[in-house]
This record gives C-alpha cells, structure tokens and sequence, in this order.
C-alpha cells in the first residue's frame, strides 16, 4: 500500500509581502509599506501545505539552505502536517530563496531570490520516497533549472511505478516557454495552467485555440481563471464553474491551493465536477487571509469555513 497519497518535489522558501506602496519606486527614497506578511511562499510547498492540512498525507522533497530562512519555511510546512524527512539542507553560497510580492489594484510585483531552488537536482532526489504514493506532482516547471533537463525522465519513472502524476508549469521568467515542457506532458494526468500560462504554452492569444490544443495532450486539463473561477477538460467531457464568493483579501497562493483542492479530490476518485468544485473552493478560501497558506494554517478558522459558503464539500 502506498505511504503517502501525493508526494511532491518542488520549491521551499517563504514570501515578504508589503502592502500599500505607491505604484511608482522612486529611485533614491524611502518609500513605507502600511502592511506585512511574512508566509510560507513557493508554489511547491503552499500546495504541499495546503494538500495536507485538507487531510492528504503528502511527503516533500526540495533543497534549502542552511540559514534561518530555510529552517521557518521548513518548520511551517512541517506545522502544516507535510512529511519534510527528504528535504536536503545544504551548505553552499546559495541560500534558501525568498520571493518579495507587492500587491497592486489588480496586479502585483514580484521580485524572487531563487536561492536553492535553481541549484535542486535529479541527485537530490529518493525515487523510492517519491514513488511511495498514490500521486506525484511538480510546480515551478521553469524555475528548476538544475532539475529540468531529468523533469520528463522524472514524470516517465513515476508513471512506470503506478503513480497518476499531476504539474503546474507556473510562470517562466526568461518568458521562454520553450517546447521541452511537451516532453513531460506526455506523462502527465493532470495539467494545472491558469490562463495566461496557457496561452504562454501554446504562444496563442485566444484561451479557446490554447484549451483546443492542450486538452489534447493530457488526459485532463485544468484551467484557472482568477475570480471568474476555472474549467476543466477530460475524457468525458467539459466543465466550467464559478469561484465561490468569498471576502479576499489577499490573491497570493491562489492557483496553487486551487491545485492542492483538486487534486485533493482526484486522488479519491472526484469526477470532473467535484475536482473543480474543491479547487474552486480551495483557491477562494486561500485569498480570505494574507498569503497563501494563511488560512489554512489557522486549523480553527479552516474548521468553521472550508469549504466557503456557496462551495460544496466533497470529502
């Protein structure tokens, strides 16, 4: 019997996030925040955090230096019920990375020290920890440069285990989105684009002519669309559903809890309609506190308010 029932490699380090500055940095002067947070960030670890706390049993493996940084975002994602047993501290000039968010209206900065993040490897990595689960995911396809040569090898040797896989691309920074990524989609269940990367992926502008495309290259394409909610696409057919109305307060970590929701679902067996109906539910609750995982992390408020009102729970 497998041990965990997703195991996930990816990325660990925490978010900054500043509230309130002006829409222009002047050079030169000393420009105030009205507010702060300081989370755990990544777009590997919130979906490992919030994953678990949803009541998956989720193992982890990343690389992280051995500095403060590191050890909170360790200590957080631990807290948040994650087995962090195979996550290499690893002495070197690179330190773990942190990532700097300034909310906007509408939009945000986002600054990244990748750290650690960029230098993980194949070697890092215990296949047979990895493939002691039902399911295996990977977020931040780009960002893990030293990995990203071995990805598709990585999905190709999950797949031969018997695990149903699952990736979330996330952004590119180099704005490359070069076609070694269709390589790894050969091996991947679930596809979890929002609709800017998936239009990125295809170099489409139209969501209709880039949902046209990928649905064709997985058996089962998720599509985030921000406050709209999301649509999914599989064997059997279409579906499309609005996010829950919540009071956000903060969109960081969004499309990844949406991930941890769905394939929160998937693993039990959730058809189309109820993996969308859990990400849903789950990326609209993670905008109610600040960060990504914040809502998650306070096991009370979870108790009393996952899934949001107008959200149905599918356990």
């Amino acid at each position: 019997m497998p041990h965990f029932d997703v195991t996930v490699v990816g990325e660990l380090n925490l978010d900054l996030i500043l509230y309130g500055l002006p829409p222009q940095l002047e050079p030169e002067r000393e420009l105030m925040a009205d507010g702060l947070a300081l989370t755990l960030g990544s777009s590997s670890a919130i979906f490992a955090h919030n994953l678990a706390v949803m009541g998956s049993k989720v193992g982890f493996i990343s690389r992280i230096g051995e500095d403060p940084l590191g050890e909170i975002a360790l200590a957080r994602l631990a807290a948040g019920g994650v087995d962090v047993s195979q996550v290499r501290k690893v002495a070197g000039p690179a330190s773990t990375g942190l990532t700097v968010i300034l909310p906007r209206a509408g939009w945000r900065n986002i600054l990244t020290y990748p750290g650690t993040m960029f230098e993980m490897c194949f070697e890092d990595l215990n296949l047979d920890y990895l493939a002691g689960a039902k399911h295996f995911h990977l977020s931040s396809f780009f960002i893990h440069r030293a990995l990203r040569p071995r990805t598709a090898e990585l999905f190709r040797l999950m797949k031969l285990r018997g695990l149903t896989t699952s990736l979330d691309t996330n952004d590119d920074p180099d704005d490359r989105w070069d076609d070694d990524l269709f390589e790894v989609l050969k091996y991947v269940d679930v596809f979890l684009p929002n609709e800017r990367e998936a239009k990125k992926i295809t170099h489409s502008d139209n969501l209709d002519a880039a949902v046209a495309l990928l649905r064709h290259r997985v058996p089962m394409l998720a599509v985030k669309l921000g406050a709209a909610g999301a649509m999914a696409c599989g064997r059997s057919g279409s579906v499309r559903s609005a996010a829950p109305t919540v009071e956000a307060i903060d969109p960081v970590g969004a499309g990844d809890s949406f991930d941890a929701g769905f394939i929160h679902a998937f693993v039990r067996g959730g058809d189309l309609a109820e993996c969308l109906a859990q990400g849903n539910a789950a990326g609209a609750f993670s905008t109610t506190r600040p960060g990504g995982t914040e809502a998650f992390r306070d096991r009370e408020y979870f108790a009393h308010s996952f899934p949001p009102s107008g959200a149905n729970r599918h356990d």
